[in-house]
Parts: structure tokens; C-alpha cells; sequence
């Protein structure tokens, strides 16, 4: 497919800015895939999937052996690519995860957030600056809503999740089971597009020493024997961040406060670790459409909620 010649130009900003208008969809899609990267369609103008759910899933083509979710069906295929693109305008999704990145989101603040709040760049260069440490050169793109994607590529061996707000305020991370929508797409806040178009560094030592998980050995609780119930526990879970995804307009703060405190007698009761239950929700939540900081805020009051007030298992 032959493309236009990239156009450079100084937006108001100041930083160097890829003009990629005169480039569709689909090359933008499969310009990502040829470079290893597993892109998925999401819903025109929107950042949420365009797949059809569990409940309508035929079983047939890449769902042939059971329904396959978004980052399962991600692909580099250019085949797969054309044909999806070609059915419509989809917005583009870049699993993280299974094309080895580490994307780091530095979003802007929200109109409801503390008036001076400093925006995840802002956020980054103090980080940067404490660990005495320049602000990496790699891929990055402009968000809709002014803010940026850093691209990284994750060390080998190493499978991170997402964060957020780990690093700092309005700074998350997305790895294996996350996404981020990919330059070409556009939302009514704006278009993505390439800022710099460096190719990815692998991500820094010192700033991976930060993502990495705090392995702690978990309290003993009195509420539940040691019996196992994963495997209950792992479906629960996907169930209720099902039901988040699919939640009403408007309805889905609520939605995701009501899933969370179900699922938190699990982690009462050993079964699931906080931390993967938080992460799966906010992943959730944030599909929905709501933001990252009112996902943390909910996710956390509902568990608080639920580990206070769960019962035995006997009980239960």
C-alpha cells in the first residue's frame, strides 16, 4: 500500500509533530503491526473496543475455541487487519502486552481535579529529577486530550500489568491487559498523533524498579480456612469487570462500585490478591469510559467497603 510522505510541522506547543492526515485508517493499522505491534479495532471517534461481547459470540473464527477477548485477538496479521478496517472506520487499539511495550500515559488534569494540579508531563520531569535521571528519548504520541504516550519496549522475561498513579499522579501504565489507542484514531477531544517518531527504547532500569510489584508475604486472616477457591474467584472476577464494561450510560461509576465490593470477599478470603483486583477493575472501568482517577477512587472505597464487612466463607 503506498503512502503519502509524512509531513513535519511545529504545533502551538512547540514539540515536532508528524502531520499523518493524508494516511487512513487502515494504513495507520497496519503501519503499527509492521512494527510487531498486535492492533485491534475500537469503536469509531471512541477509545472502547468495537468486538462483540461473551454473550454474542458465535464461536466460530478466532473465538473457534472459546470466546476471545480483546487482547486475545489482537494481530499483526495484515490480512486480518484489511478486512476489519475495511468494514468500517474503526478507531485503532494497540494491545501492550503481547506487542512488548511498556506505554507510559501522562494525562492532563480533569476540570474537577484541584486547581494547579501539575499535568503527568510535569509529573514525569519532577520524577525524572529526584532519580536524577534525563527524561527518556523514545516514541511518543499526543493524546486526544493533550497528554502524552511515552512507547517502551518490555525487558525480556519480564511481564508487568498495568499501574495507576503508581509512578505519580495522573501518570499510568499500560502492559499485558491494557491498550492504548494508537495515532490515526480520533475521539471528539481530538486526534492521536505521533510526536516523536523514535523508535521505542526498552524501558529504563531504574524507572522498571518502580513497576515492579512489592512482594510482601500476605496477613493471615482469620476469616476463611486455608481451602482453595482461584479458579471461582479468577471467574467471579472477569464476570463482574464483564458486566462494568457492558454497564449503562451514566451508570457506570455506580456499575463498578456494586462489582468491586462483590469481588472483595475473595480477597478477604486469600483468594485474590488486591492488587490483581484493582488492576483488572481500573482496566475495566476505564474501558467503560470513566476516568483513571475516579476508577481508583471507586475501586478502592468499594474494597475498603467489602474487606470490613465480609463474612466467613462458611458463612457466606
Amino acid at each position: 500500500m503506498t503512502q503519502p510522505t509524512p509531513i513535519r510541522r511545529e504545533p502551538d506547543n512547540g514539540l515536532p509533530l508528524i502531520d499523518l492526515s493524508g494516511l487512513d485508517l487502515l494504513a495507520h493499522a497496519i503501519s503499527a503491526a509492521g512494527r510487531g505491534w498486535h492492533v485491534f479495532p475500537l469503536r469509531p471517534g471512541d477509545k472502547r473496543p468495537a468486538l462483540h461481547g461473551e454473550s454474542r459470540c458465535t464461536r466460530t473464527g478466532t473465538c473457534a475455541n472459546g470466546h476471545a477477548k480483546w487482547e486475545e485477538r489482537a494481530t499483526t496479521d495484515p490480512d486480518r487487519i484489511t478486512s476489519a478496517w475495511t468494514a468500517g472506520t474503526f478507531n485503532i487499539g494497540i494491545a501492550t502486552g503481547p506487542s512488548g511495550l511498556v506505554v507510559v500515559d501522562l494525562d492532563m488534569p480533569k476540570p474537577t481535579d484541584p486547581k494547579g494540579t501539575p499535568d503527568g508531563a510535569t509529573s514525569l520531569q519532577a520524577l525524572c529529577e529526584r532519580a536524577g535521571q534525563a527524561i527518556p528519548t523514545t516514541y511518543r504520541v499526543r493524546t486526544a486530550s493533550g497528554g502524552h504516550h511515552l512507547y517502551f519496549t518490555a525487558p525480556t522475561g519480564a511481564r508487568l500489568g498495568n499501574t495507576a498513579g503508581t509512578l505519580a499522579p495522573l501518570i499510568d501504565t499500560r502492559a499485558w491487559g491494557g491498550y492504548v489507542v494508537a495515532p490515526g484514531s480520533t475521539t471528539a477531544a481530538g486526534a492521536y498523533a505521533v510526536v516523536d517518531p523514535a523508535s521505542p527504547v526498552e524501558i529504563p532500569g531504574w524507572l522498571l524498579a518502580l513497576l515492579q510489584p512489592v512482594r510482601s508475604t500476605p496477613p493471615k486472616s482469620s476469616l476463611a480456612p486455608a481451602i482453595s477457591g482461584t479458579r471461582a474467584a479468577k471467574a467471579a472476577l472477569e464476570r463482574e469487570c464483564d458486566v462494568v464494561r457492558a454497564a449503562p450510560e451514566r451508570k457506570g461509576n455506580d456499575t463498578l462500585n456494586r462489582c468491586a465490593f462483590k469481588v472483595g470477599r475473595f480477597v478477604a478470603w486469600g483468594d485474590l490478591a488486591r492488587q490483581e483486583v484493582e488492576e483488572a477493575f481500573q482496566g475495566a472501568g476505564e474501558d467503560r469510559g470513566l476516568t483513571a482517577a475516579e476508577c481508583r477512587a471507586t475501586i478502592r472505597s468499594a474494597l475498603d467497603s467489602s474487606l470490613r464487612t465480609a463474612r466467613t466463607r462458611d458463612a457466606a
